[in-house]
């Protein structure tokens, strides 16, 4: 009887622990725990809510792991269409707080649809080109960028234009991996350097006040000008970047040491348990606790990387090399925010800002990894 029992569980862990990646689940533990002895520091009033969302989050990796590649293609166009419908009821019946209505309020919770579409815009797309034969035409191709811009401009609307140009990104990295024509491509790359370039030589001429700047609301004008000089609104637009630099800085090699920032403790850097985290890390564990910090990242990366490289099927390929290169966007372009490289768009540290949606987001993000990865490893044992 004893050995039945002991059969039995060890049969079951055993389905339990299959679609487990040990490299990932090792880098995901490390970015958490670091993410929460960070956030311990900079919020200590929300460290039992971070271990909550934390819960949640590495719950909802465990489900997404044991859901097979072929199962999440079937249930991808309602992952989608719930999501746009999540977007227009935001339009319709959201919170507005700070300016923006990006929140739906469940009456037990809140929810910001967005950043479910962090995954179902790459999802859809891979979908859309498992179904396609292999010599796509040009209409194809059309009918994705239409499936993209839909949820984009529906975000963009609310606005939230960073959280937008993460799902594009996202989006945009399965449009080429399917092999989107390169001219299509070209126009693309070729404005946003025209634009950077206008941007640096005539920058103090186009962020005067009279100065309007065509689809872009002032705000988002502001954002990119106090990139340029933060220094021209030092305790208004500026105020974040200056504070977010101080506190890099002034954590030199090794840090001023856990709990002792000057900008973090006493309160002169914003949002430091959300977005300007980095700067926390780096003021008061220095230069080496921001690489570290990177080192994770890289190996997070690289592992993606590889399991989307070692996949054969192209749904999974899609979705493993979307997910990989936007966990790195994400990371890029908060980084690059915080370092007053980019301008300021609210986009959170991946596993280490604060936040129950971006968690469970995330961690979703690495199951599905996990199960794409377990189910190549099947595929070549049989």
């Amino acid at each position: 009887m004893n050995n039945s029992i002991l059969f039995k569980a060890r049969t079951v862990w055993q389905k339990f622990n299959a679609p487990i990646d040990r490299p990932l689940v090792f880098l995901t533990f490390a970015l958490l725990a670091y993410a929460s002895f960070v956030i311990a520091s900079a919020s200590p009033q929300r460290i039992n809510a971070h271990l909550a969302n934390l819960a949640v989050g590495l719950s909802c990796l465990f489900v997404a792991a044991h859901i097979t590649p072929q199962r999440l293609r079937n249930i991808t166009p309602s992952i989608y269409i719930a999501g746009v419908i999540l977007l227009l009821a935001v339009a319709l019946f959201g919170d507005i707080s700070k300016g923006a209505q990006r929140w739906l309020n469940l009456g037990f919770t809140r929810i910001q649809p967005s950043e479910i579409l962090k995954i179902a815009a790459p999802l859809m797309l891979a979908w859309f080109y498992f179904h396609r034969d292999e010599g796509l035409r040009h209409r194809d191709h059309l009918v994705a960028v239409c499936l993209l811009m839909l949820p984009v401009l529906l975000i963009a609307k609310q606005p939230d234009l960073g959280t937008g140009i993460l799902v594009f990104l996202s989006g945009f990295f399965v449009l080429f991996l399917a092999g989107i024509p390169w001219k299509w491509i070209f126009p693309l790359v070729i404005a946003t350097v025209g634009i950077i370039g206008v941007l640096l030589v005539s920058g103090d001429t186009l962020c005067q006040k009279d100065q309007v700047w065509p689809l872009l609301r002032d705000y988002q004008k502001h954002r990119v000008c106090t990139m340029l000089n933060p220094t021209s609104d030092p305790l208004g637009k500026g105020f974040h970047i200056i504070q977010a630099m101080i506190a890099i800085g002034s954590g030199g090699l090794w840090g001023k040491g856990w709990g002792m920032g000057s900008q973090t403790q006493l309160d002169f850097l914003p949002e430091r348990h959300t977005d300007f985290i980095f700067a926390v890390l780096a003021e008061e564990l220095g230069l080496v606790g921001a690489l570290v910090l990177l080192v994770i990242y890289i190996a997070l990366v690289l592992r993606g990387a590889s399991i989307a490289l070692h996949t054969k099927d192209r749904f999974g390929r899609y979705v493993a090399g979307s997910l990989t290169l936007s966990i790195f966007s994400y990371a890029f372009v908060n980084m690059g925010m915080v370092t007053g490289m980019l301008p300021v768009v609210g986009v959170p540290l991946p596993f280490m800002s604060y936040g129950g949606t971006a968690m469970v987001i995330l961690c979703i993000s690495l199951g599905i990894l996990m199960s794409i990865a377990h189910s190549q490893t099947a595929a070549r044992n049989d």
